[in-house]
């Protein structure tokens, strides 16, 4: 650390360590700089640093230091008052209300002393003549802690009754603690009004709505707003994850990811606070922290995970239960710590009704997945079948009997039914066709291994008298080996059945029903023969395919009636029929097929089997342009599925709705379907893949929404799984890109500023170099933001490189412009600004002549226009400090300086007023600039006569109503002003 040698780089030094992250650091830093301050022998200085260190440690985890240097501060102003500033006279009586609220916190104070403070406080804000109104706030809090709700009830009306003075605490920490005591007291929906102006933005301070998003979560979750709970984490905790001092907000978040479902993310957010297990400076956040915390393990303990491995105190490795125990046990042993000190029960019975609250929601999707390899999701393992020999196990029987009415009917899980009946008949005497069912349907859930017990299963059809059911395993048999890659083995092998169950169907030996399965089977041959060929199937391919799809169709004709089989075969036929047409680039008529199929399953009963023709046939139609319809198609595919859809069809379809009804504006749905996509992504498996697709589509239409802080999160979170080699490197850039977005909103400019430059580099090497241009110049502005002028000149001059190598003028001479406005604040000065604007201007002069058209000649002379005004601000802004310390505008270099910024004014308004109406707006600023400029260098009647030409320019500018835009409404207000002005200094 530098030497402090006087008050003024003392000051400078404590604003420096302000600006640092909270923490033993910045603690530290203050220690010495108080240290740096006694030397100084100014008393003030002394006092400045000594509040100084009281906010840092209030800011961190080590709030239980604050006593000594305020005890210190309190002992120098009844000394000497008149040490204090007016400044630190209000510090000194404002952190009255730290010292009550941090002897409540350490259970060691007795609360004896805590209430002797508590009147100390009321005493010296008397005497000051503060109202009374933050004295019964901190009476509140003694009270509501102890568990007096009484006592808690009548301090809050009178906190409330009480006038606000400037010893209040802010309306967003009041708001926040009045919601807070309404949720404790079961009033959920009042906490939730009480805290909207917070949520909203219209009050926010240093900690808030950081704890007011933490607070609102549980509330949230028992009120069944669950959409707006997962918007408050995924916000809130952006806020508390850098803010060491926010350990009990912190708790809220891990607190809802146990009630919600998310365990995993629950362990990751234990896993970035490490410190937050053994740091003892707050005991209260404390206890609230390790109170989650065991409520978390318990939850993985009863999910039947006590043996894996979670985050914990440093120094050794946890399971979930070992953890489960060591956070309850010190939980309670700090609650009684508190009860003890208190003489109540309270915080105990508090602690303990918070370990033992149930999961609000099963499963609440958050969009975010755990970031973390070792952290997979909890899911709880289904329950197993009662063994067939249990007291209470259904008959074999009535097993047989079920699975066949399932398998019948083509309902979901009748192969799980028949593997039910299996397991309860195993030793039974069976007869040969329950023997054949049983090995079918075992058969068709093997796959490729259930060749052989296909084959057995016709053996044992053909014992129980159904010659056609035994083909038609055969059948089946054949078709598996062409799903393993084996067409050719394939067809060969469905020849015979195709020949005999056609001669036996003509001898009445079979039914219609048999004779179908067999030429469904044949034709889903065929038609893999089709896929297998790819581009290479020739005519012939598709002409045998089609025709033994038209050869099912033919067969069932008029004997479906409500046999849902044979309507089911009928369908698939049409969709056979649609796939071929589609190979044949006939998408028309494969979308009409596609739509006839998905009716015919959903008339028949089966809207399950319409799912996958509703997705083909929403692709096609959306290859058509025909939107409306892809939408619909995609809407009925998730209804019908409904819950017997896989995950990953789940995923896939809730993914392509959203980027339908996000091409029709509708952001908020499209965020429904891309958050549910991202869930059954993550339960798929495929979160790195499909999920981090629909992570990136969610964060897209989030920040459509200007939900930057949830935008954020979820592109962070997909962040590290988006590959240019899985996703394309658009889609990385694209992320980087809106995470840049947000990021810039949320005032995080230099982190936006990297983003940027990042997805820059990416783009770098693509052959159009439009976007490579934006970007850097989008990472300039950041940089500019931030504070950090020399690596945004570098970013502005490399996008201005590219601006010109494009031939775009317009981004050439803004990133000029930017230059020149950077310059004046470095050691290029004004001279260096004045060269850069020069450029600005003469880049667009030159640009005039070679405008395409009438258009683009236009948009130059605006950007003229615009050019010249700022010219004459920076000109006008690189004098005024000297101008100021003149007092005057006498000086000759100065008036000098004004007189050019008023002629680059007038040439604005000259270039301006040739683009008519178009530029009003443009050329009444410059124009009332120059007004401004010819008062200052005492031009009376210049000035009136521009303020007069402002006026006269919104001359009946209103509309029909009498409304007129609010920029008109300002520039007539000032031309006023200036006029009114110049006039009454002329008298």
């Amino acid at each position: 650390m530098s030497a402090i040698t006087d008050f003024d780089a003392l000051r400078r030094a404590m604003a420096e360590n302000a600006e640092q992250p909270e923490g033993p650091a910045r603690n530290a830093r203050a220690e010495l700089l108080l240290a740096e301050a006694e030397k100084l022998n100014i008393p003030l200085a002394v006092i400045e640093a000594l509040g100084h260190q009281l906010k840092v440690y209030n800011y961190s985890s080590e709030k239980d230091r604050m006593f000594v240097p305020f005890a210190r501060l309190l002992r120098m102003w009844d000394e000497r008052p008149e040490d204090f500033d007016e400044y630190e006279v209000h510090s000194l009586h404002w952190v009255f209300k730290w010292m009550s609220s941090g002897m409540l916190d350490q259970p060691h104070v007795p609360l004896a002393s805590v209430e002797k403070w508590l009147g100390e406080m009321e005493h010296r804000y008397r005497l000051a003549g503060h109202s009374e109104r933050a004295v019964r706030s901190a009476e509140f809090s003694v009270a509501a802690h102890v568990g007096d709700i009484g006592r808690a009830e009548r301090a809050y009306d009178v906190w409330l009754a009480a006038d606000r003075d400037t010893m209040a605490d802010c309306h967003a920490c009041e708001l926040h603690g009045q919601g807070w005591w309404q949720a404790e007291r079961g009033r959920d929906a009042e906490a939730l009004e009480l805290w909207r102006p917070v949520l909203e933005g219209e009050y926010t301070c240093a900690h808030e709505p950081h704890t007011v998003l933490a607070s609102s979560l549980t509330p949230l979750l028992r009120l069944g707003r669950t959409d707006e709970a997962r918007a408050h984490h995924l916000r809130g905790f952006r806020l508390v994850r850098a803010m060491e001092s926010m350990r009990g907000a912190y708790a809220d978040h891990v607190e809802f990811c146990a009630l919600t479902g998310n365990e995993a993310r629950g362990l990751e957010l234990l896993a970035e606070r490490p410190a937050y297990f053994t740091d003892d400076g707050h005991p209260r956040s404390k206890l609230e922290f390790m109170a989650v915390v065991a409520l978390l393990m318990e939850r993985l303990v009863a999910l039947g995970h006590a043996g894996r491995e979670v985050p914990g105190p440093a120094g050794r490795a946890w399971t979930a239960r070992e953890l489960a125990v060591h956070a309850r046990v010190e939980a309670l042993a700090l609650a009684a710590r508190f009860d003890e000190r208190n003489g109540t029960s309270y915080v105990s019975e508090r602690a303990r009704a918070r370990m033992a609250q149930r999961t609000l929601v099963e499963r609440l999707p958050l969009g975010v997945r755990s970031a973390r390899a070792s952290v997979a999701p909890v899911v709880a393992a289904p329950a197993p079948l009662p063994p067939p020999d249990a007291p209470d196990a259904p008959d074999p029987a009535a097993l047989i009997a079920e699975a066949r009415r399932l398998s019948d009917a083509l309902r979901p899980h009748a192969v799980e039914a028949w593997a039910a009946a299996a397991r309860a008949a195993e030793g039974l005497d069976l007869d040969a066709r329950d023997r054949a069912e049983i090995a079918d349907h075992e058969a068709m859930g093997r796959g490729p291994e259930g060749i052989e017990l296909f084959e057995r299963a016709a053996e044992l059809y053909a014992e129980a008298g159904d010659p056609g059911e035994s083909l038609a395993a055969r059948a089946r048999a054949a078709y598996v080996r062409a799903l393993a890659g084996e067409v050719d083995e394939a067809l060969a092998a469905v020849a015979e059945p195709y020949d005999n169950v056609l001669a036996l169907y003509a001898e009445d030996g079979t039914g219609v029903r048999q004779t179908a399965a067999v030429l469904m089977g044949r034709a889903r041959i065929l038609l893999r023969r089709v896929h297998e060929a790819e581009e290479a199937a020739g005519p012939a391919v598709l002409a045998d395919a089609e025709t033994a799809a038209r050869e099912v169709l033919a067969l069932v004709d008029g004997h479906v009636g409500d046999d849902v089989r044979l309507a089911s075969r009928a369908a698939e036929a049409q969709a056979m029929l649609a796939e071929l047409a589609a190979r044949t680039g006939d998408v028309e008529r494969a979308a009409q097929l596609f739509a006839r199929a998905a009716d015919a399953f959903v008339g028949a009963g089966l809207p399950w089997f319409a799912v996958e023709y509703e997705a083909r046939l929403a692709g096609l139609a959306h290859h058509l342009g025909d939107i409306e319809e892809a939408e619909r198609a995609l809407r009925a595919a998730l209804e019908h599925g409904g819950p017997h859809l896989e995950a990953t069809g789940r995923a896939q379809l809730n993914l392509q709705l959203a980027e339908v009804v996000g091409g029709r504006g509708l952001s908020e749905e499209a965020a429904a379907h891309a958050l549910e996509a991202a869930h059954w992504a993550d339960e798929a498996g495929e979160g790195p893949t499909l999920g981090a697709w629909a992570r990136q589509q969610l964060g897209g239409f989030l920040l459509q929404q200007g939900r930057w802080a949830e935008a954020a999160e979820v592109l962070e979170s997909a962040l590290p799984d988006l590959t240019a080699e899985t996703h394309g490197d658009g889609a990385v850039v694209q992320t980087q890109w809106w995470l840049g977005d947000c990021l810039s909103e949320l005032g995080e400019h230099r982190e936006a500023a990297e983003r940027w430059l990042r997805a820059a580099e990416i783009a770098r090497n693509w052959p159009e170099q439009h976007d490579h241009a934006t970007l850097a110049h989008l990472a300039a502005e950041s940089l500019g933001h931030a504070g950090l002028p020399d690596e945004a000149d570098r970013a502005y001059a490399r996008a201005g490189d590219l601006w010109r190598s494009l031939g775009n003028v317009h981004g050439l001479v803004r990133a000029l412009r930017a230059r020149a406005w950077l310059a004046l604040g470095t050691q290029d000065g004004p001279e260096g600004a004045r060269e850069l604007m020069a450029a600005a201007v003469g880049e667009c002069e030159a640009a005039l002549p070679g405008a395409e058209d009438e258009e683009a000649r236009r948009r130059i002379v605006a950007e003229l226009g615009h050019t010249q005004k700022q010219f004459g601000d920076l000109l006008t802004r690189s004098v005024t400090e000297d101008a100021e310390a003149a007092e005057d505008t006498e000086d000759d270099a100065i008036r000098s300086v004004l007189e050019e910024a008023l002629g680059r004014m007038a040439e604005a308004v000259d270039v301006f007023a040739t683009l008519g109406d178009d530029a009003r707006h443009g050329r009444t600023g410059a124009e009332l600039a120059a007004g401004r400029l010819a008062a200052d260098l005492g031009r009376p009647t210049e000035a009136a006569a521009r303020a007069r030409a402002v006026l006269t320019a919104y001359t009946n500018t209103a509309d029909k109503d009498g409304d007129e835009d609010e920029t008109a409404r300002a520039r007539r207000a000032e031309a006023r002003q200036l006029l009114d002005a110049v006039e009454e200094e002329a008298d």
